[in-house]
């Protein structure tokens, strides 16, 4: 266990993508505390995690725009914990649409939940952490941070301003111990999100089938494949660990070649 004892939050917890790494930090050693904006949904992946992982895990709703949610969320970690480690900024949504006709409500909402919610995050965590002179604050990006996404201006624009805010904060919590970091997976391909949503919706704006939109994604990455779970989760960990002890203000492709910068 490379995550013996170490205390640990992630947002966006209730499936996919934060629900692997709830179950992947759990069996480095972790203790977790899961976030969602899903209530229901949460309180059933705490059950199942329990279920594997015994007490371990425990789980709260938690909008990541409303600060008195972040505060409450970390206040949580220090009674139920008794502090933080691992901060797994998880949250996040996606909505699509070209430029010229994207609603700007719609627009602003990716912004505020991707962009601003990372920073509410970032203000309360990592001010515990900063406190505890320790600590590794891990947000979940997207090779869509890297470069610019086909009739997807909102969502990449929310990812390059992540990565500003994690230089940025990496600058300000280096001299007190604290680590931050980004990890910018390549398409999950069989997440829920592609599936249930992804899929369908850019079969429409592209004018494909769901299975070429799928091929043509396939086709664009080296390594011949979509990015799974285990790959991310692979990356959480080390940058979760002391073996990343020299890495601050990073943010790691893991995309299997399609994105190199």
């Amino acid at each position: 266990m490379l995550l013996k004892d170490k205390r640990a939050v992630i947002t966006g917890g209730a499936q996919g993508l934060g629900h692997a790494l709830a179950a992947r930090l759990l069996k480095e050693g972790c203790r977790v505390l899961l976030a969602d904006i899903q209530e229901l949904e949460i309180a059933a992946t705490v059950r199942e995690l329990r279920a594997a992982f015994g007490e371990n895990v425990a789980g709260r709703r938690c909008d990541v725009t409303v600060e008195a949610d972040v505060k409450a969320l970390v206040d949580q970690a220090v009674e139920r914990l008794g502090g933080l480690d691992i901060f797994v900024a998880n949250a996040g949504i996606l909505i699509s649409g070209p430029v010229t006709e994207f609603d700007v409500s719609q627009w602003r909402k990716v912004m505020e939940v991707n962009l601003v919610g990372q920073m509410i995050c970032m203000k309360y965590a990592l001010a515990l952490m900063a406190r505890q002179k320790s600590g590794a604050f891990i947000q979940i990006n997207s090779k869509s941070g890297k470069k610019g996404s086909f009739k997807n201006s909102a969502y990449a624009a929310s990812k390059f301003g992540g990565i500003g805010l994690v230089q940025s904060a990496a600058l300000e919590m280096a001299a007190l111990g604290v680590r931050v970091n980004a990890v910018c997976p390549g398409n999950l391909l069989d997440s829920p999100l592609w599936v249930n949503k992804l899929f369908k919706e850019y079969a429409r704006n592209q004018g494909l089938t769901e299975a070429q939109v799928r091929q043509k994604y396939i086709d664009q990455v080296p390594l011949g494949r979509g990015c799974t779970y285990e790959d991310v989760g692979n990356v959480v960990v080390f940058l979760a660990s002391e073996a990343s002890s020299y890495m601050t203000g990073q943010a790691i492709n893991v995309t299997g070649g399609q994105e190199m910068r």
